[in-house]
């Protein structure tokens, strides 16, 4: 249906969860895709699952050295997908650590940020940098303030950046409650029921407000986060989509 061939797509965050179904997406759409992060052992084990039109960069995108010579050896790219996140930041608001939240903020929200501003001189005028931020900027989860900040602070910097890069597209995505390793903390009946729970919260909080998916995978997401990207939408620019899985 749709030929990527000759599109560039660097995914930040690409050997795992969402990252990593959004590489093979774009993939099996004869895109060329970049993932990157910071376990060169799974960037390779993802490589080789997604075959030839992958490649892997594995670098610290929160350090600024690695960052730089990352981006100059991965090159010329047209669509930047910033996946990254981290563990940190969520807890009631009472006993929530600051130290733990200044962490959240430095492994996503400032990942986002500095990666961004340093590939733009490698990106096509014409294409795009789509973040991946989460549900939490919007919903009124307990125990989720530090997180709510985390992903509005990326929100935040989606529409004036809009309107500062144009031509270049930028745009976020929010997905609610995905299953993917980020859960992997948990065992797994925790996980499941942790999963149900929050998913029927959010479509208590969201109903007829948000877009959702029913798809028990990152699998369906990808499908979004692929239509804002790619340079088949054109006209999606300073977009928020809110998805609830």
């Amino acid at each position: 249906m749709f030929d990527l061939r000759d599109v560039r797509v660097m995914i930040a965050g690409g050997s795992s969860g969402i990252g990593l179904s959004t590489a093979k997406f774009l993939i099996d759409y004869k895109a060329s895709v970049i993932i990157t992060g910071r376990d060169a052992r799974k960037l390779e084990s993802a490589t080789q699952l997604l075959g030839p039109g992958a490649s892997s960069v594995a670098f610290d995108a929160a350090n600024s050295e690695a960052r730089a010579e990352a981006l100059a050896r991965i090159g010329k790219l047209d669509h930047l997908v910033i996946t990254l996140s981290g563990g940190k930041g969520a807890g009631p608001f009472r006993t929530l650590s600051e130290a733990d939240l200044r962490t959240g903020f430095e492994a996503k929200f400032w990942t986002h940020f500095s990666l961004a501003r340093d590939a733009i001189p490698y990106l096509n005028p014409e294409g795009s940098i789509t973040f991946v931020s989460a549900i939490s900027a919007k919903a009124a989860n307990p125990g989720t303030a530090g997180l709510a900040a985390i992903n509005a602070a990326i929100e935040g910097l989606v529409k004036p950046l809009a309107v500062e890069l144009q031509p270049l597209r930028v745009n976020a995505v929010a997905p609610g409650v995905v299953d993917t390793p980020w859960w992997d903390w948990l065992s797994e009946d925790q996980k499941k029921a942790t999963l149900r729970n929050k998913a029927d919260f959010f479509a208590l909080i969201y109903d007829g407000k948000g877009f959702f998916l029913t798809d028990e995978s990152p699998h369906t997401l990808v499908n979004v986060v692929f239509c804002v990207a790619s340079k088949l939408e054109t006209n999606l620019q300073g977009l928020f989509t809110s998805l609830v899985q």
